[in-house]
């Protein structure tokens, strides 16, 4: 399939690098894009139920094969959590991790975009995250506010 657009790669970006901030002095071992995740988890659910959830961020995970060959030992638990990114960390240069994270939530964020739309995506990921400055993102004629 296709490769995460520039402006989901923005957004995910943007969204990573707030988590690890954020969370720069927590115990947490987990990546932040599955804190993002994480975070996600219950909106998403809330709208579409937890196998929905489950369905959409397995599929976000196989679409980031191609880019991101590693991420094939992750899967989806039953919960809709994310299995073996801890175990991969050791194994994996950060920078790898950190861009396989974010074609991840990109892939994720691309296919809720195309089921809700790009508003609706960016109103739930504003409401996630209502500090967050999105301005600067480029989603295109009509969508800057």
């Amino acid at each position: 399939m296709s490769r995460a657009t520039p402006q989901m790669r923005g957004l995910s970006q943007c969204l990573i690098a707030y988590e690890t901030r954020e969370n720069k002095s927590s115990e947490t071992r987990t990546p932040a894009a599955c804190l993002v995740s994480e975070k996600l988890r219950p909106h998403l659910a809330t709208l579409m139920g937890s196998v929905g959830f489950r369905a959409l961020l397995a599929r976000a995970l196989a679409l980031t094969h191609p880019e991101a060959a590693w991420l094939r030992a992750v899967h989806v638990k039953a919960d809709g959590s994310l299995e073996g990114l801890d175990e991969l960390e050791a194994q994996i240069h950060p920078d790898e991790i950190f861009e396989g994270c974010v074609v991840l939530l990109a892939q994720l964020l691309g296919l809720l975009a195309a089921f809700i739309g790009e508003n609706l995506t960016l109103r739930m990921v504003r409401e996630v995250w209502p500090k967050l400055s999105l301005n600067d993102l480029d989603f295109g004629k009509g969508n800057k506010k």
